[in-house]
């Protein structure tokens, strides 16, 4: 008979239960929450576990079928969901657990909700028998989601799992997409789950188009305008309707303005396209809008931008062409609202415009010179440091393809980059001017490489959102992310410290020290680079973006004193004549 030794039978006892453990494992709420989240199309995740959430992390484990994506900081994950959800039009989903990290989520899933875009956030609570009363780390989460999502509850029962993980990826790509949140105390995912309980089948994606009054009603106030023009939004881009906007511009020969999160959706190369209005003063564009007497309001909503600024008086005529009814406002009222489907809405508007013979001579040359003669005089500027125009110029010419992504952060860069930097295609300069959130393009770049894989994704930030999720770069260098982040540096809040100068020419408390930025990347794994002098930076982003792997991190000062003289240039534009 063979002999076993001491130590190989304590190894052999510590084995067994383990083994025996994983066959006599109890199908549970957990798995069953995981087996619906893989029904939906999840294939990857992004949070930070905690004890609450530990029943879903070994379900995730033992199902196999999701990456989950370790983040730093619950905002991080939260952003990478919301940055993957923009992308694809998918839910992205971040996970956190109770109290401070369901709390670190709220500004995330806060942004997404505002931009339309399609999230669900799923966080850990405690055990339902302590939720009345005062308790550690107990906070009223659905109460804390609810204003912030389109819709937010709490698992109580185990049978309900899979209607509610269906109902909360349905509302999150609804008619208006946006942020869901859906809360998991931990004895209910410990539970064993209902015998014969499944994912719901998905239904099939639904479409729908406006009636052929409708159309014909929107043709009778366009054939009535003299001066229209068309202002397109970021609904645009994920209603897959880039094209159909090009045809309608084009059978009416009218501008298109864009909105910051709608840019791209109509190439700047196309000489019907106006660039983007959004800027906090009275820009170029914005004379268009003051002759127009008709907006074609495509995609839009009046958190991508202030309607007051293109229709102070409210006596402009408003069509308004979207998946949804805009909220009310005071200088956006609609003389027709068209709900549908993009697209198909464009495509039978189109279609009617030209059996008309409904066309215009809409034009604005002007507008056109003045951007180009902005972007191109200060392509060449050696001034150190460099002007916000010259970074753009660079950032422009060094970006390999029209197709490759700029993910473009808040502050006073947001503005420079808008305006003038040059898109061709949607989803290539992505801005976020709803909530208008800062350092959310670090984590977003992570997600964005992931969904890009082997095309390098480019954040452009300023070094006080840089500072605020620097912490990702880890992660970023973990999962083999391909970015490059570009920080524009000027030791400050930069557009607070234009928004007080504007205000009553002083500003105070926003200046601040910066650590040693590259050395700073270089301590995460990353390659580190530091422009000093405005010839360095063409040549270091462009081998940057084309190095093939890793995490660049480049250094660029700024001179914002640009910002003033744009108002003082702005103050002066005369399309009188």
């Amino acid at each position: 008979m063979p002999t076993v030794n001491a130590t190989e039978a304590t190894a052999s006892a510590a084995i067994e239960p383990q083994e025996q453990s994983k066959k006599t494992h109890v199908r549970t709420v957990a798995d069953l929450f995981v087996e619906c989240l893989v029904n939906e199309g999840v294939e990857t995740m992004y949070g930070i576990p905690g004890e609450e959430n530990i029943p879903l992390m070994e379900a995730i484990e033992r199902d196999g079928r999701i990456r989950f994506v370790l983040t730093r900081h619950e905002q991080g994950a939260g952003f990478m969901a919301a940055t993957q959800g923009h992308l694809t039009g998918k839910p992205g989903v971040c996970l956190a657990t109770l109290g401070p990290g369901a709390l670190n989520l709220t500004l995330p899933v806060a942004q997404a909700n505002a931009s339309t875009t399609p999230l669900v956030a799923i966080c850990a609570q405690g055990n339902v028998t302590r939720l009345y009363k005062e308790s550690h780390q107990i906070v009223d989460l659905v109460s804390v989601f609810r204003p912030l999502t389109q819709w937010t509850s709490m698992v109580m029962e185990p049978a309900s799992v899979p209607e509610m993980v269906r109902k909360a990826f349905s509302i999150a790509q609804r008619n208006r997409p946006g942020a869901t949140c859906l809360i998991l105390p931990e004895d209910v995912a410990e539970m064993p789950a209902p015998a014969g309980s499944h994912p719901l089948p998905l239904p099939n994606p639904m479409s729908f188009a406006p009636t052929p009054d409708t159309i014909e009603r929107a043709v009778s106030i366009i054939r009535g305008a003299k001066h229209p023009i068309v202002l397109a939004g970021n609904g645009v881009a994920r209603g897959h309707a880039e094209n159909r906007l090009l045809a309608l511009a084009e059978q009416l020969n009218v501008p298109v303005a864009t909105t910051f999160e709608g840019k791209g959706v109509i190439s700047d190369r196309i000489p019907l396209a106006l660039g983007v209005v959004g800027f906090m003063r009275h820009d170029y564009e914005n004379f268009a809008f003051d002759e127009a007497d008709l907006i074609i309001a495509v995609g839009f909503s009046i958190q991508q931008f202030d309607p007051k600024k293109i229709n102070p008086n409210d006596d402009k005529t408003i069509i308004h062409i979207n998946t949804f009814i805009e909220d009310t406002d005071a200088h956006y009222s609609t003389a027709l609202n068209i709900m549908g489907n993009i697209d198909a809405t464009l495509s039978a508007l189109v279609d009617a415009l030209h059996r008309q013979h409904v066309t215009f001579g809409v034009s604005h040359p002007k507008i056109h010179e003045l951007l180009t003669d902005e972007y191109e005089s200060y392509a060449q500027d050696d001034s150190f440091p460099l002007k916000p125009q010259r970074i753009v110029a660079d950032t422009r010419r060094a970006m390999e393809t029209d197709t490759d992504i700029a993910l473009v952060d808040t502050g006073a860069l947001k503005m420079w980059m808008a305006r003038l930097y040059p898109t061709y295609y949607s989803n290539t300069c992505v801005i976020d001017n709803s909530l208008s959130t800062m350092a959310w393009t670090l984590p977003g770049a992570v997600a964005a490489s992931l969904e890009n894989p082997g095309r390098p994704v480019l954040a452009v930030m300023g070094d006080g959102s840089f500072m605020m999720n620097v912490q990702e770069i880890e992660t970023a260098v973990r999962v083999g992310a391909r970015i490059v982040i570009l920080v524009w540096v000027d030791e400050a809040y930069g557009l607070i410290k234009w928004k007080m100068d504007l205000h009553d020419g002083s500003h105070e408390y926003v200046d601040f020290n910066n650590p040693d930025v590259v050395a700073l990347g270089m301590s995460f794994g990353a390659k580190g680079h530091l422009i000093e002098s405005a010839d360095e930076l063409y040549p270091t982003l462009r081998a940057a973006l084309r190095s093939g792997s890793g995490i660049d991190i480049i250094a660029c000062p700024v001179d914002y004193s640009e910002n003033m003289k744009l108002i003082d240039k702005l103050g002066e534009v005369d399309f009188s004549g």
